[in-house]
């Protein structure tokens, strides 16, 4: 049989202050009402917990057995009430916040610094993973806030816009289009081997389906699974590719990249929040997602965090 929690609470209550009076006041019942609930606790398991005498209770060998349990039991009970207590308040805790990869690399760090130091004692677990992925971690409840890049088709998601990300042709510094004057034409990109990310990518699928809109289709394509190495493809003259301008500001100051305007062609994708239909987020959730919906963009970027890939990284 269970233990009944609430006779093991009277029980204990009153080996604690020594007396049934004493019980009944700390518990806020009637005495008669600890008599019983002892009596009743000791029937049920079958033996007898408590020594009454004139001055006082004490426990038996088998109360003395039951009250170690008994501490051990009520301590765990304090010790989550104080850990749901300061998850409320946002005293400590975790986030966990999986974004795609270049929404990961590129374009949180403002926001994780930002809410670091409104809430220091929070740890922020990152994980980067391509859309489908970050997609089926919010599912399984494995992050509290999705950030990613391409459309999710999936009724228990509910997909809203966050930011729009620009999309630029990028090409190696020693490519024939660098010595374009002018945008060149779209259907110059045909005779081109385009680099692109994996399956289930959701800046693979933009890119595929704007070429497709235009009749476009090159000639070779190569996969690469990370927008860092693509980046060091293009460079080494391997293809060419089409990436989040965010990606390249630094590759394309150091002239290692070039941007190349396409005549007629122009890809701007919505970035999307994931999230559960009625699902109650934490206050840390809360929390961050307030700041990534701000009206005004943020300034400063975070110092000090990193972004593993299908793994979690901790900011403390």
């Amino acid at each position: 049989m269970p233990l009944n929690l609430h006779l093991l609470r009277m029980f204990a209550t009153v080996v604690r202050s020594g007396s049934f009076s004493r019980a009944a006041e700390a518990l806020h019942v009637s005495q008669p009402a600890i008599s019983k609930g002892v009596r009743d606790f000791e029937l049920q398991l079958g033996c007898r917990l408590l020594d009454r005498a004139p001055k006082g209770v004490r426990p038996t060998r088998e109360g003395q057995a039951l009250m170690r349990h008994a501490e051990a039991l009520f301590a765990t009970e304090r010790a989550a009430e104080e850990e749901m207590r300061s998850l409320r308040s946002l005293e400590q805790g975790s986030l966990r916040i999986g974004a795609s990869t270049t929404i990961a690399s590129y374009m949180i760090a403002d926001y994780l610094g930002a809410f670091h130091r409104a809430h220091r004692n929070v740890d922020l677990h990152i994980v980067s993973a391509n859309t489908r992925e970050i997609a089926d971690l919010m599912l399984g409840h494995e992050i509290d806030i999705a950030l990613v890049e391409g459309p999710v088709s999936d009724d228990e998601l509910v997909a809203a816009p966050w930011r729009t990300d620009v999309m630029e042709l990028i090409v190696g510094p020693q490519h024939r289009f660098v010595t374009a004057t002018a945008p060149i034409d779209a259907a110059a990109l045909a005779d081109e081997t385009l680099i692109v990310r994996e399956p289930g990518s959701g800046s693979r699928a933009i890119v595929l389906r704007a070429l497709q809109r235009h009749g476009i289709e090159p000639r070779r394509t190569l996969q690469i699974g990370s927008t860092e190495a693509i980046k060091q493809a293009v460079t080494a003259g391997l293809g060419i590719a089409i990436v989040s301008a965010a990606a390249t500001h630094d590759q394309i100051a150091q002239q290692h990249l070039k941007s190349i305007a396409i005549r007629g062609l122009s890809i701007d994708r919505q970035l999307w929040q994931l999230r559960i239909a009625g699902r109650l987020d934490a206050p840390a959730a809360v929390a961050f997602d307030q700041l990534l919906n701000a009206p005004q963009p943020l300034g400063a970027a975070a110092a000090g965090y990193s972004v593993f890939e299908r793994s979690g990284s901790r900011l403390a």
